[in-house]
């Protein structure tokens, strides 16, 4: 089993959680959740993912993420990942996301049973396979239409994390009560076509839903952007092989 790691958020709760400490606390501590991951996922090899710089998103949106500018970085942050990087050979993304990178690891694997993606981000969970949340432990199994469902439903509320405004014009976090209704009437549909034409009914303003699905799409290829289905026949799985995967043994 390969883990996907997602290596923004071990090199961010290990530094942060090491503010006042030295930079060596953090490190040693990246270093134990990096081994406890691969342990508690019970994967023998691994890749791990860090994001770049140039995302393609706020060329698309200026505002993203807009909400986290004056947020003060945790003081070991660059520290961890140039760890991450030197000694779990990390690989930084360029032009996309850490999650980018995990989704077109995933898709270019031989099998969903090959891999176990591990991270805490509720957005990689529109990624078919094995899911492994390493702070509450929590393993799933993610089917490919329970995938489409997760990204359909994310174009519903939007994300207040990254200040992508739902259909509304509002950022979520969670379902109101009074809106679970719509997330119950994704969840009956059978295909990507009506979970499209639901949403779409919902947003009225194309332009909108268009840069939103762009926004919140994880990447499957090599710059590949989403765009509406067309056909009523659509693959609820998209594979493609335009980027490079490298496996590194796992060390533990």
């Amino acid at each position: 089993m390969i883990a996907l790691i997602d290596g923004d958020i071990v090199a961010y709760r290990c530094s942060a959680s090491a503010e006042h400490e030295p930079e060596d606390v953090a490190i040693l501590r990246a270093d134990v959740m990096m081994r406890d991951i691969l342990r508690e996922s019970e994967s023998d090899q691994y890749q791990c993912f860090l994001t770049g710089r140039n995302n393609f998103r706020y060329e698309l949106y200026p505002l993203y993420k807009a909400n986290r500018k004056d947020k003060p970085k945790p003081v070991h942050l660059e520290a961890c990942r140039k760890y991450l990087v030197e000694s779990w050979n990390a690989i930084i993304s360029n032009g996309n996301e850490a999650d980018d990178l995990i989704g077109i690891a995933a898709t270019i694997s031989d099998s969903m049973m090959d891999y176990i993606i591990c991270s805490i981000d509720k957005d990689l969970k529109q990624i078919p396979g094995h899911h492994f949340n390493f702070v509450t432990k929590d393993r799933v199994f993610v089917s490919p239409i329970e995938g489409l469902k997760s990204f359909y439903k994310q174009l519903i509320l939007g994300d207040v994390s990254d200040n992508i405004q739902g259909y509304d014009g509002k950022a979520r976090q969670k379902w109101p009560k009074f809106m679970q209704y719509h997330s119950d009437a994704i969840d009956y549909c059978s295909n990507e076509i009506e979970m499209y034409n639901y949403v779409k009914d919902m947003y009225g303003a194309d332009i909108d839903l268009l840069t939103n699905g762009k926004l919140l799409f994880i990447q499957r290829q090599e710059n590949q952007m989403w765009e509406p289905p067309i056909d009523s026949d659509l693959q609820v799985e998209v594979r493609g092989t335009s980027t490079e995967n490298t496996t590194t043994d796992s060390p533990v």
